[in-house]
């Protein structure tokens, strides 16, 4: 019986390798699970695999945003919901991959999205606006530890929807995610990870090469085409702390070490979301003959 695989976990763990790999072996496809990874141009900063990376494998789900666009995780579900279902019915494994925790969870679980009130959300913008975000975190802190945990303190735009959920339901915003059970499809979740220390040495050397490879030149071309108005892609690691250099007059190694630095914040967080999931099997990203391990725990 062909079931969907999601191959999950922290950023730098070698998750889109493996993906590949899978796809091939199981005759697959990859489903793009990285909600920066749906912007066109938004690519050495946030390690979209090349083509050739790909290996001839069809990937789903990248460059269908234009930086100017608002990600919105009702939307993804929708598309990966299809994609999946179109996958399944041609008789090809679909392999979602990526470190996006809601975004996931949104495909494999009965995840509903609470409703919207403009004039709640155009108020706390505002006051996002003028108090900053960090003030808006601690306030999301008090109300619902665990969507702040969740929530990185610089993502305005999900701090204040978690804090509209919070005002329109009476209900933490955490309230709205599923518990843990039975993945829908069937699905086969692989977790990769690798020790903190090396993990946090191959965040440093991956954020060293993308500034090597021309992320300044990459955001300067994004930002000509309204990066800077993009509510989401503007935040995006590495995107956020070259845009804010080049406000500041910072030279750039100042930038690379701040994108690091976040970087390795982030991870934890993705850590600790994924780790709440008892269904992930999880395996070491360093480890020799991962692939094979994995298939082997694949095979029925």
């Amino acid at each position: 019986m062909i079931r969907p695989v999601a191959v999950v976990g922290p950023t730098a763990t070698g998750k889109t390798a493996l993906g590949v790999e899978v796809a091939l072996a199981l005759g697959g496809e990859v489903l793009n699970a990285d909600a920066m990874q749906l912007y066109r141009g938004m690519d050495i900063g946030t390690a979209k695999a090349t083509p050739q990376e790909r290996r001839g494998v069809p990937h789903h789900l990248l460059d269908v945003l234009d930086v100017t666009e608002t990600a919105s995780v009702a939307a993804y579900q929708r598309d990966a919901r299809a994609c999946v279902e179109r996958l399944l019915a041609a008789g090809r494994v679909p392999v979602l991959v990526g470190g996006s925790g809601l975004y996931i969870q949104a495909v494999l679980d009965d995840l509903r999205f609470p409703g919207t009130d403009p004039a709640v959300r155009a108020r706390l913008e505002d006051e996002a606006a003028e108090l900053g975000a960090a003030e808006l975190h601690a306030r999301l802190t008090e109300l619902d530890p665990p969507a702040a945990e969740a929530i990185l303190p610089s993502n305005v735009r999900r701090i204040v929807r978690a804090l509209e959920v919070v005002e329109i339901t009476g209900r933490p915003f955490s309230a709205n995610l599923p518990r843990p059970g039975p993945p829908r499809y069937d699905t086969a979740l692989i977790g990769v990870d690798r020790a903190v220390a090396a993990l946090d040495d191959r965040v440093e050397r991956r954020v060293e090469h993308m500034f090597a490879e021309g992320l300044v030149d990459e955001v300067r071309a994004l930002e000509a085409r309204g990066l800077r108005q993009g509510r989401t892609a503007s935040r995006a690691l590495g995107y956020q702390q070259v845009l804010e250099a080049i406000d500041s007059g910072a030279d750039f190694a100042a930038a690379a070490a701040a994108t690091a630095t976040a970087t390795r914040r982030f991870v934890r967080r993705q850590r600790s979301w994924f780790r709440r999931d008892g269904r992930i099997r999880w395996f070491d990203g360093a480890a020799e003959g991962l692939t094979e391990q994995v298939l082997a725990a694949l095979d029925p």
